[in-house]
């Protein structure tokens, strides 16, 4: 119950959906998808041209649709869930099934599921997005930048998803009250709050900060639009939370009368066909064993990543809201 909780409080159950109901084995695969249609729908497509199989896919919030997923228990259409972080995941591992070894032995242990009832199927890293021409000093840990050499110089995203899963591995890595007192270090700092990553990657390049906390992909994604050119990615070395990966997954509802299409779709997402679609215009990192990143993104083990338990993430992250609450954040 405890996974639960927090995202039952996120929000109302109401899922906008396409398609029908998955009531027979002869029924099309249902996928719930945390990840936008704009992304997705295409590489869903191409999964349904080339496997043969009807798809139905209902969009929505990921953790609004675990919510569904928990609402729904038995009597859900659902045979798939894809989420776009792994705390959602982690809140409905107890009615996902086990992974067989074929998939859960291509992905690093570290970014899918102790239990292997998820596989993560590409990541995002944080880091620390700056002005090349402010001539801070950069962090070399996390802690770094709470230094008032950066008071109003550094920009947050306090109520985005990535910030509060960045929080959520803080508490797991050095518990609820050193978290608490590097969040009221920081406010203290008295940072720039932007609603999502991409202004603040914008402001950063235009100089109007210095730098601020953000995942890697935003600044790559400026660059190729021909923007960007005054502002660099920095990978916090010291391996903190700094630089934790922060993969997308995907799991199989238990139960699901699909069981050979499910399994189908995940190992397509696993295949170097998904996984190039994944590096190319969004620069995600690739997460199955053998596919590489996109030209111009550091490669994964050029980075010092956490050794977090992701599965661990959902049951602290309404404890992690709390904290950026508590310490004056929002």
């Amino acid at each position: 119950m405890r996974r639960i909780i927090p995202l039952l409080i996120v929000g109302g159950l109401i899922i906008t959906a396409c398609g029908g109901s998955n009531v027979s084995a002869n029924g099309p695969l249902v996928i719930y998808s945390g990840r936008s249609e704009e992304l997705i729908q295409p590489l869903i497509d191409q999964f349904a041209e080339e496997s043969g199989l009807k798809v139905e896919v209902r969009y929505g919030g990921s953790t609004e649709l675990a919510a569904t997923l928990i609402a729904e228990g038995g009597s859900s259409d659902a045979d798939v869930f894809f989420s776009q972080d792994p705390a959602s995941l982690g809140s409905v591992t107890d009615i996902l099934s086990v992974l067989p070894d074929s998939i859960l032995e291509k992905v690093d242990p570290k970014f899918r599921d102790r239990e292997g009832r998820w596989v993560g199927t590409s990541g995002r890293v944080r880091t620390f997005v700056y002005n090349t021409s402010a001539g801070l000093p950069l962090p070399q840990t996390i802690d770094d930048v709470t230094d008032p050499v950066w008071a109003g110089q550094l920009g947050i995203a306090p109520t985005n998803g990535s910030f509060l899963a960045f929080v959520s591995a803080m508490i797991l890595e050095r518990g609820e009250t050193a978290t608490l007192d590097f969040l009221k270090r920081l406010a203290a700092n008295h940072p720039v709050d932007y609603p999502k990553n991409s202004p603040i990657v914008a402001a950063a390049d235009k100089g109007e900060i210095a730098g601020g906390l953000v995942n890697h992909y935003y600044l790559l994604e400026l660059q190729a639009e021909g923007g960007g050119h005054n502002a660099a990615n920095w990978f916090i070395p010291a391996g903190d939370v700094g630089t934790l990966l922060m993969p997308s997954g995907v799991g199989i509802v238990d139960g699901t009368d699909q069981p050979e299409a499910a399994r189908q779709f995940v190992e397509f997402l696993l295949g170097r066909q998904a996984q190039q679609y994944f590096t190319g215009d969004e620069y995600e990192y690739p997460l199955s064993a053998g596919v590489p990143p996109a030209a111009g993104v550091t490669p994964l083990d050029q980075i010092n990543t956490p050794n977090i338990d992701l599965s661990e993430l959902a049951g602290v992250l309404a404890t992690a809201t709390r904290l950026v609450a508590e310490a004056g954040l929002v």
